[in-house]
């Protein structure tokens, strides 16, 4: 199994909420527990602005690579504006990418960052700049590896810009399972949204994961899986208000492979916001090292 990263995804945020330094540790985490081999990360090139440009307005990149955006729009973003984020973003939507055509030969792959589903068209907000899995997405069906692709986005918030992207395409499925009474607000329709009240636990989240799971998987039959897996659903993560277990998102790790069976997988990171953030490393790091047991 591959695992994409590039030590250009962590922006030395220093005390921002959003840990982008979480990358580099999980990635250090994967080699030091056994789980990755240096030869298994593969870095990423960054997307084309071609590649960019199938989902996202042209002048909106424009904008992003020529530090036009407006002090609202980069205030709408949460993260700070600079050249750095920039070739962070891109290189993420390359990574996706690159991880998706990883997945389709060899079943499993990872990208080591992304998911970054609050980005839409013409803005980013919510810490995401470009919306990487949807251009990863349109990039395979551009190139006919793909004609249909799923979505399953189980952070903690919905993935208001995957849902934006990809209304009413019958050739991707959106699916997002999340806490209601939390970021964003709109939230736009996406194929399958389940709406959590707060403070929902292992099992009864586990058992609305599998029912969903169960029904959309067969019946849409997509010919690959993005599977963003957030990490703040943890109990102790300062951005949500879900109550799971470390046990319990490790049975979420799995029920997703399981319920994908043949159908090729691309993990990406998404969320993860806990007080300590070696809580959230752990619970990426644990993620990934499911996505490569089940990968052979």
């Amino acid at each position: 199994m591959k695992f994409v990263y590039s030590d250009q995804y962590d922006l030395h945020l220093g005390d921002h909420v959003f840990p982008s330094q979480k990358y580099r540790l999980t990635k250090e985490k994967l080699l030091a527990d056994g789980v990755a081999k240096p030869e298994d990360v593969v870095a990423p090139e960054p997307a084309s602005d071609e590649d960019v440009a199938l989902v996202h307005h042209r002048d909106y990149i424009w904008k992003l690579k020529n530090a036009k955006l407006s002090y609202a729009e980069i205030l709408r973003m949460e993260v700070p504006y600079s050249p750095e984020l920039v070739r962070a973003v891109w290189l993420s939507a390359g990574g996706s990418i690159l991880a998706g055509r990883r997945a389709l030969e060899e079943s499993v792959a990872a990208n080591i960052g992304g998911g970054f589903h609050h980005a839409f068209p013409d803005h980013g907000e919510g810490f995401c700049v470009l919306q990487d899995v949807a251009i990863a997405i349109r990039r395979l069906q551009r190139d006919g590896l793909i004609e249909r692709a799923m979505t399953v986005d189980l952070d903690v918030h919905q993935g208001n810009g995957t849902a934006a992207i990809f209304a009413g395409d019958p050739s991707v499925f959106t699916f997002s399972m999340h806490q209601e009474n939390n970021y964003p607000y709109p939230k736009p329709p996406s194929s399958l949204d389940i709406n959590l009240a707060d403070g929902v636990r292992d099992s009864e989240y586990l058992d609305l994961l599998r029912e969903s799971l169960e029904k959309i998987v067969p019946e849409f039959a997509p010919q690959i899986i993005f599977y963003l897996a957030g990490a703040d659903a943890y109990w102790d993560d300062q951005l949500g208000g879900l109550r799971l277990s470390r046990e319990g998102l490790e049975a979420r790790d799995r029920m997703v492979f399981e319920k994908a069976g043949k159908i090729p997988v691309v993990v990406t990171l998404a969320g993860g916001y806990a007080r300590k953030v070696e809580d959230t490393v752990g619970i990426h790091a644990n993620t990934l090292r499911i996505a490569r047991d089940f990968a052979g």
